[in-house]
């Protein structure tokens, strides 16, 4: 199933198939850090963290103290989780399944 919102055009298609061809984490490194801005990166990964936490079930106040994250990106990112287009879920369930190796 081919999943396309509404801002998908060639450039975004163009990222994502770029990110899709690094090899290992030394390229996902050496990528972002000329693509993206430094707060950018830290800001994607500290949703993904808040996403993990939210799917272990633990509570905003943990998740404020361990991330730093705003009550309102823990909410969006719950939003998400629970109504969003299932990008957490896919992402959740491969990594633990990689983690599970």
């Amino acid at each position: 199933m081919d999943y396309h919102p509404r801002w998908r055009n060639e450039m975004t298609d163009q990222l994502f198939e770029a990110i899709l061809n690094l090899d290992n984490i030394d390229e996902c490194y050496r990528f972002f850090d000329d693509v993206a801005t430094i707060n950018e990166i830290k800001e994607l990964s500290q949703r993904l963290e808040v996403a993990c936490m939210l799917n272990e079930g633990f509570i905003y106040e943990e998740i404020v103290q361990k991330t730093g994250a705003s009550s309102a990106t823990i909410s969006r990112v719950k939003k998400c989780l629970n109504y969003g287009a299932d990008g957490y879920q896919i992402i959740l369930k491969k990594l633990k399944q990689k983690n599970k190796k």
